[in-house]
């Protein structure tokens, strides 16, 4: 029955997959805390306007690719494609524009209807900062260099490349969307169709067409960097300067972008080509006029997100899942009182686990099957001499040692 099969574009997180997300996370979460941020969920949708007014109503994605429905209230909501609009309206709901600067760090499912594709889900899951509040590009340095540190830690930083540009203030970005208004205006008739559709409502996002006959085009185009006034200029000379000085390469990108008209200044990707066509794995970029576009006080912000499924697609020597004991009650005599020793186990911090039911052999074979590191094995021999058996499943060694010892001489197991 297909209705038994998840549904085209989702996955279910098991195994080897589930574990790679997690060391992923867990990384993030660490680095994170590192870096002073704190953890913010937002729910996983919101009323479809945060996402309109933030996103915009030219963008794909929310012309094509949000998933919006009317509950039974009547009211239009929409599942999160990306978590910042909903962090902005949480920033601005909560009254938090008096506590800036606020740094946040937040992980989970997004939802995009798209054609699923190598790394690319319809149900798929980021890892996102945020940094509200801080109009100097320290902020930009600083949130650029989470990411460097956190894709090194996951082992994966030789696979990436930094990609850096900057779209200046508002005032440079008017005159440079009005110069590349004007020449792609010029060669209308040579763009593809979706970038046609750009030219009328978001002529920078033709800069990301990867259709062939618009390349030749954009590689003509005029360049942002012909028309950063000083101020544009010098932030983002001091981004760079920031990342040369504490050692983080990167590659100016003149042809990057972020199509919406709230987005300032920085913008970056880590790329890679090991995951096809659908290179970035982290991008970002500042937005100082978000907050103000959402009804809020003007405040600036910066921030990225990664997928974490084409983060774990990279991965290769991660450290193993921990390895459990288990223990092993031999005659029904033994049930209650490997209980006990189980739970006493687990309060003294090891990962222990015990079967249900079976045999011995049954038993051994689950601790086979679940990795096990060692099993301890209790009869009604060893309950009359209050003591437990100790086999090493790696090594077939064994050891009889005293229950009340039990937990110091299992240390070299944790």
């Amino acid at each position: 029955m297909t209705s038994l099969k998840p549904v085209r574009g989702t996955h279910d997180l098991l195994g080897e997959d589930a574990w790679r997300h997690r060391h992923v996370v867990e990384a993030f979460r660490d680095f994170a805390g590192r870096y002073g941020f704190s953890e913010l969920a937002t729910p996983i949708f919101e009323f479809t306007e945060v996402f309109q007014r933030t996103l915009g109503e030219t963008s794909d994605v929310v012309q094509k690719e949000m998933y919006t429905f009317e509950d039974r209230g009547g009211e239009r909501v929409t599942l999160r494609p990306e978590f910042t609009a909903g962090i902005a309206r949480a920033f601005i709901s909560g009254g938090m524009a008096q506590n800036v600067p606020c740094k946040f760090f937040s992980h989970g499912p997004v939802f995009r209807y798209e054609r699923p594709q190598k790394g690319r889900l319809r149900q798929f899951h980021q890892i996102n900062l945020e940094v509200l509040g801080v109009p100097e590009n320290q902020a930009d340095v600083e949130v650029i260099a989470l990411a460097s540190d956190l894709l090194a830690d996951l082992g994966i930083g030789d696979k990436t490349t930094l990609e850096l540009n900057t779209l200046g203030d508002s005032e440079s970005r008017g005159a440079y969307r009005k110069v590349l208004v004007d020449y792609f205006s010029a060669h209308k008739g040579d763009l593809s169709d979706d970038s046609k559709a750009r030219l009328e409502r978001n002529p920078l996002r033709i800069l990301d067409s990867k259709d062939a006959g618009d390349r030749d085009l954009i590689e003509r185009a005029p360049r942002m960097a012909d028309y950063l006034n000083s101020v544009s200029a010098d932030f983002f000379a001091g981004v760079r300067e920031g990342l040369d000085r504490i050692g983080i390469t990167y590659a100016v990108n003149d042809r990057l972008v972020r199509g919406l008209d709230y987005y300032t200044h920085t913008a970056f990707e880590f790329t890679t080509t090991f995951l096809g066509a659908q290179g970035a794995v982290i991008a970002g970029g500042r937005y100082d006029g978000l907050i103000e576009q959402m009804g809020g006080k003007s405040t600036p912000g910066i921030g990225w997100a990664g997928g974490i499924e084409r983060l774990g697609m990279l991965l290769e020597d991660i450290p193993p899942p921990p390895r459990p004991l288990v223990v092993v009650p031999i005659g029904d005599g033994a049930q209650m009182l490997a209980l006990s020793l189980t739970q006493e186990l687990r309060s003294a911090g090891f990962r222990v686990d015990m079967g249900y039911r079976g045999n011995v052999g049954k038993r051994m074979k689950r601790a086979d099957r679940i990795g096990a590191r060692a099993a301890l094995l209790l009869g009604e021999d060893e309950i009359g001499q209050g003591v437990v058996k100790i086999r090493d499943l790696d090594s077939g060694d064994e050891i009889t040692v005293p229950l009340t010892d039990v937990a110091n001489r299992l240390n070299m197991y944790r």
